[in-house]
């Protein structure tokens, strides 16, 4: 599922706003800033994440598991990191499942979709998986609206942690 090590950045000519650039280290104030804000504590949830180094130590967990995947979404123009796009292999899924998430001031500007789909196009054409999910809380009524836009159709409702979730799914055609 992980893209070799040498891939930090997808086709950055595809998009004339964004870039997508592989999490390390120097992303830590960024990613303190990213699991503090309102929208991720609601839709994505605590991360435990309140120091600099506890960022430091979210990243190291990021980058040493094999089943997870994190994309920085970048400015073009300034290079400022703006959000993320992540992909993780769920024990309980079959396909990767795609996440999405933006720092307040850049949300609504179009850039998730930018860049979800610059994320997709390039997931398509190395993956050996045809299906990529996307789990998302019932009230997230912003990130239905995306992933629909995106071409994902809902699935089922599946219950994790307690947790009732709407399963989408969008397959290669």
């Amino acid at each position: 599922m992980r893209r070799q090590k040498t891939a930090t950045r997808l086709n950055p000519e595809d998009t004339s706003r964004i870039d997508l650039c592989r999490l390390d280290a120097t992303h830590a104030p960024f990613i303190f800033e990213l699991v503090n804000s309102p929208g991720w504590l609601e839709f994505i949830g605590e991360r435990n994440v309140k120091s600099r180094e506890d960022a430091d130590a979210y990243i190291r967990k990021i980058e040493s598991n094999p089943t997870v995947d994190y994309w920085i979404i970048k400015l073009v123009t300034s290079g400022e990191p703006v959000g993320i796009v992540t992909l993780i292999q769920r024990d309980y899924l079959q396909s990767p499942d795609i996440g999405f998430a933006l720092l307040p001031a850049f949300e609504k500007q179009g850039y998730a979709f930018e860049a979800v789909s610059l994320f997709l196009k390039d997931f398509f054409s190395i993956s050996t998986s045809k299906e990529i999910h996307a789990i998302i809380l019932e009230h997230n009524f912003p990130s239905i609206q995306l992933v629909l836009k995106l071409g994902f159709l809902f699935s089922e409702h599946i219950e994790v942690n307690g947790e009732q979730l709407l399963l989408y799914s969008k397959k290669l055609t």
